[in-house]
């Protein structure tokens, strides 16, 4: 059974930093695309990072770019959302999400699965 467990969010000021960790089971992360979400309150969800299977790409959303890093650790079958430089406009609920395909280049697709969600709140 395919299962992603979220942890590491909480209520950080502005500036400062949060490490999530995406715990994994059922896969291999070495082996699927796989990376983080987010959603605020009224707005759409949006794909935050990804690494892809097929090549180990990351990549990122404008807004995180040089704040946030993506990493993998294929040992504990681990993902991880570090996150500096917070600012209040980063306040959404993170998901971790895989693309069930294997050897995939996209988080995002029909077959994504997702977990449940980790609060991450920025205070000014």
């Amino acid at each position: 059974e395919v299962q992603l467990a979220e942890s590491g969010g909480g209520l950080v000021q502005a500036g400062g930093s949060l490490r999530l960790s995406c715990a994994a089971s059922g896969f291999t992360v070495a082996d699927y695309a796989i990376g983080w979400f987010r959603q605020a309150p009224g707005k759409e969800r949006e794909e935050v990072s990804c690494i892809s299977a097929s090549d180990g790409r990351t990549n990122y959303a404008d807004s995180v770019k040089g704040r946030f890093t993506i990493s993998k650790d294929n040992f504990k079958n681990t993902v991880y959302l570090q996150m500096n430089s917070l600012k209040p406009e980063d306040t959404a609920v993170y998901y971790c999400a895989v693309d069930l395909r294997a050897y995939g280049r996209r988080c995002l697709t029909e077959l994504t699965f997702w977990g449940q969600g980790t609060q991450v709140t920025v205070s000014s």
